[in-house]
């Protein structure tokens, strides 16, 4: 069965936050305040659910133009102009393998073309590593933009960007996938 998208919701909020900062140093920790602040900056922010219903992984996207500080969120839109950028993609290990990322996409890929930006940006940690989201977005025909290296002890990173096309999603047929504001 295919991973089918919809709207992460308040409710869903602590399940995503235990998720991330289960995914730390992949992706920065957050606070409860903080993942709800940048679901509401979002132009794209999704969730998928295991047959349980608990939550398999959850994605958020933002648009360009925020007032936002995150020096990798910056770098992108300084360097591209009409992306819309990936804060964060973070899949439960257990869902991995399963088509839940390739899911997540799905909408963010939708919205990219729907709001005429045509570019998803993204950025994957070489330091410390995470070869496991460099070879899953290689594989979504992300290709390699810039970098960025933050110094001694902390975070060096690749800048992926994918382009998106007018080509049929490969989860055409599943249900619509939603953003927060309950729109296509």
């Amino acid at each position: 069965m295919t991973p089918s998208p919809t709207p992460l919701t308040d409710a869903d909020l602590p399940d995503a936050l235990a998720l991330n900062n289960a995914a730390v140093p992949h992706v920065n920790a957050l606070d409860l305040a903080a993942l709800d602040r940048l679901r509401a900056l979002s132009a794209v922010a999704v969730a998928c659910r295991n047959a349980d219903g608990g939550l398999a992984g959850f994605m958020l996207a933002l648009p360009p133009g925020l007032d936002h500080d995150s020096p990798n969120y910056r770098w992108g839109c300084a360097n591209r102009s009409h992306l819309i950028y990936v804060d964060r993609i973070v899949v439960a290990p257990d869902a991995r393998g399963r088509g839940i990322g390739r899911a997540l996409y799905d909408p963010v890929i939708a919205a990219a073309r729907r709001e005429g930006h045509g570019r998803v940006l993204c950025e994957v940690n070489e330091r410390p590593p995470n070869p496991g989201s460099l070879a899953f977005h290689k594989a979504l025909d992300f290709r390699e933009i810039g970098r960025a290296d933050y110094g001694p002890g902390d975070k060096a990173v690749v800048f992926l960007e994918h382009i998106a096309t007018e080509r049929e999603s490969p989860h055409a047929g599943a249900r619509p996938c939603l953003s927060a504001s309950g729109e296509p």
